[in-house]
């Protein structure tokens, strides 16, 4: 099969060495400004994608995202940042990368050319019909990505990708494909750029919906997410008080008493209702 890889074609700039820092910045926030645009078109997709993850989730299922290199990254950062979000367990949500940790801070030779590690890596993880794979791969040739996707849906497990060229392998793959096209990088090839921030966006996207629908959020807040540090503690305490009348110092105490801006809410309004509030 044979297919144009659009991250790969040149870049309409050139003598980017002789251009002023201004022009730098200025050229590579018009690349940039390009990269939303090309996710609205894919929106189709990625609905059809996160409809798949939250059925799935609401099953007792796991979202995987497996990538390599920046794209693996980019998985492991939007895992990482649900549980303190949203207050979900850490496995619920679960980031690969090719090589292993060690690759998240440095690239490890060879990793996204073994077809079969993926499996592995998620076999390790004890990966199950329940769960969903999302394929992470800005070329969509990434042997480790598709390889992942290959035994998954040889074993009957759902699977998605996120890429940025039009039919390629990676998108073929999976079953239910999200393909943003961003076009040539500001510095050819370089899909750190357009194409890595096209994949941030859609991780945002799904993880997030998903949540939304979930009922992870109430209203606007994130009313789940964890008390890690002061400032999320009072952002709480305020949340609180959006919700109830009570003073900061009450739905301070509230907040300590039940853990979570949710709990501290609906423990409050259970009570009034047994009880007249003197709150």
């Amino acid at each position: 099969m044979t297919f144009t890889k659009t991250t790969e074609q040149s870049s309409k700039y050139e003598h980017l060495e002789k251009m002023s820092v201004h022009e730098l910045l200025i050229n590579i926030n018009q690349e940039d400004k390009t990269v939303p645009d090309a996710v609205e078109k894919a929106i189709p997709q990625i609905e059809t994608l996160v409809a798949q993850v939250v059925s799935k989730l609401k099953l007792g299922g796991r979202l995987f995202y497996i990538g390599a290199g920046t794209s693996g990254r980019l998985g492991v950062v939007d895992a990482s940042e649900c549980p303190p979000t949203f207050g979900v367990p850490f496995d619920l949500v679960n980031g690969i990368i090719a090589g292993g940790d060690t690759a998240i801070r440095r690239a490890v030779e060879n990793a996204e050319d073994n077809a079969t590690q993926a499996w592995i890596d998620l076999q390790a993880n004890h990966i199950d019909q329940n769960d969903v794979v999302i394929g992470i791969a800005a070329s969509g040739t990434t042997p480790y990505v598709i390889g992942g996707l290959e035994s998954c849906n040889q074993n009957n497990i759902l699977t998605g990708c996120i890429t940025n060229n039009a039919g390629s392998p990676l998108a073929l793959t999976a079953q239910f494909p999200v393909e943003v096209v961003v076009g040539p990088e500001f510095i050819t090839g370089s899909s750190r750029m357009k194409a890595g921030t096209a994949q941030k966006l859609v991780l945002n996207m799904i993880s997030t919906a998903a949540m939304i629908q979930l009922g992870k959020v109430k209203g606007n807040k994130m009313v789940d997410m964890q008390l890690s540090n002061i400032k999320l503690v009072d952002r709480g305490v305020k949340m609180i008080m959006g919700e109830i009348p009570v003073s900061y110092e009450q739905a301070s105490e509230l907040l300590k008493k039940y853990g979570s801006v949710r709990n501290a809410v609906d423990n409050y309004n259970l009570l009034c209702e047994m009880f007249i509030c003197e709150m």
